[in-house]
């Protein structure tokens, strides 16, 4: 993995730390996110150990309000329903919380993103019953998807990943642009910030993702790269700060106790 020098902290951090921060500084002190495994979990909990500490993180298992110490393996992980303010059933987090609108942000990865935010966990290649790919499959994203205020991703970005089109449509983002979701009746806003470990993207108003930010060391060529579709440029395109010294020793000590 690459590394750039920060010349804030005088340290290096990898691609990887730059994505993970660059997700918990969009997440802002009081708000109601609910968090899916993986690098959404290592970037919630970096802001809330850090500058929100009033972050409210809700699992998919029943858990409000969790405060680990270390990064939870799954959402199934003792850690969540130890240092939560409340563990509820399953149907309760979807039916109370999530379905009528009480979860300010949903935070998810992807195996496949395309060019209206629309995600794939099911299968890549081939037809349903026959992938080259069969995937972990959606679990409560879909529903997260669908009812959350707003939905951030977090994703390494390749020419895999982003693709013009997902093979499955897991979790609808902005279907295929022009208003799909509010014509489908759906609540939330869908996918308004996608972060990756070499920029942001947010949607026009079309519902296409246009990069708005590159990370230090990144060239607009090299996310073109990456990305399966004629990536459009923002105006006033900007340069994501480096990680301070805090923020690296924070995620660095989250993940050592892991």
């Amino acid at each position: 993995m690459t590394t750039v020098e920060n010349a804030v902290t005088d340290q290096q951090y990898t691609s990887d730390e730059m994505m993970t921060v660059a997700a918990a500084r969009a997440l802002r002190d009081g708000q109601r996110c609910f968090v899916g495994i993986g690098l959404p979990s290592t970037a919630a909990n970096l802001a809330r150990t850090t500058h929100a500490p009033d972050l409210v993180l809700i699992y998919e298992s029943g858990t409000l309000g969790s405060k680990p110490d270390r990064l939870p393996a799954s959402i199934g992980d003792g850690v969540l329903a130890e240092t939560a303010d409340a563990v509820i059933s399953v149907p309760e987090v979807f039916n109370y919380w999530l379905q009528p609108g009480r979860i300010d942000v949903g935070f998810l990865g992807a195996a496949q993103i395309d060019m209206f935010g629309n995600i794939n966990t099911t299968v890549i290649g081939g037809d349903y019953a026959h992938p080259k790919v069969r995937l972990p499959g959606a679990g409560g994203a879909p529903e997260i998807a669908a009812s959350c205020g707003e939905v951030f991703v977090v994703v390494r970005q390749s020419h895999r990943t982003f693709v013009d089109r997902v093979d499955f449509v897991t979790s609808l983002g902005h279907g295929r642009g022009n208003g799909e979701r509010a014509r489908l009746g759906l609540r939330g806003a869908g996918p308004t910030l996608v972060i990756t470990d070499l920029g942001v993207m947010r949607p026009d108003e079309r519902g296409e993702l246009i990069l708005h930010a590159v990370h230090p060391g990144v060239t607009v060529d090299q996310v073109r790269a990456a990305t399966g579709w004629e990536l459009k440029v923002a105006a006033d395109l900007a340069d994501s700060d480096a990680p301070t010294a805090a923020e690296l020793t924070t995620l660095r000590a989250l993940k050592a106790r892991s």
